[in-house]
């Protein structure tokens, strides 16, 4: 669906530019911003390849066990139906990690792991586990303590100082995440 919604957005402005005598600005912006998405697309790439080999060598010199350790009692809180040494509690644990500084992207591939692990305890394959929602829950509101993709946007663009929003997303990620554990515990119980 949203293939056709930007097929004719993109339709409509091509339309509008030849009836206004501007499909000049359409090759304008096509060559421009093209570029810059290439170079910004790059960017993001180095900070992803960053993060995931950092939290590649804190998986395999045991850093991850040792923090999935340490957070134990809060994930046996939200994730209760997980058994302790099971594989997704570490992908989990690595998820939000990578989540809290602000490596959004590269988180992706571990919530995926995250989500094939927890798959793999799941009976029903046509529905989601507690366990599952909540995790989502988690992942997309995903306390950041150095928000890096969003301090990269704000360098490019010129910002004075691209870090004085970090103790405002720190607070909003905050909240945002304990009204969705929240949210999510409380209708865990429903059907």
């Amino acid at each position: 669906m949203i293939n056709y919604i930007w097929f004719f957005l993109i339709l409509i402005g091509i339309i509008v530019a030849v009836f206004t005598g501007s499909i000049d600005t359409i090759n304008n912006a096509v060559i421009e911003d093209t570029q810059e998405a290439v170079v910004f697309a790059i960017g993001l790439t180095g900070i992803m390849a960053i993060w995931l080999g950092l939290i590649n060598i804190a998986q395999k010199s045991g850093l991850i066990k040792s923090f999935s350790n340490l957070i134990n009692p809060i994930t046996k809180f939200l994730f209760p139906d997980i058994p302790k040494d099971h594989p997704a509690l570490s992908a989990i644990v690595m998820n939000i990690v990578t989540n809290m500084f602000g490596a959004g992207n590269s988180a992706t591939a571990l919530g995926i792991k995250a989500m094939e692990e927890m798959n793999k305890l799941n009976i029903d394959k046509k529905r989601a586990t507690n366990a599952m929602c909540m995790f989502l829950v988690i992942n997309m509101s995903s306390v950041q303590l150095v928000p890096l993709t969003v301090l990269k946007i704000r360098s490019d663009a010129g910002s004075v100082n691209p870090t004085e929003i970090i103790g405002t997303s720190l607070i909003a990620t905050f909240v945002s995440t304990v009204v969705g554990i929240i949210s999510a515990k409380i209708l865990q119980g429903r059907r």
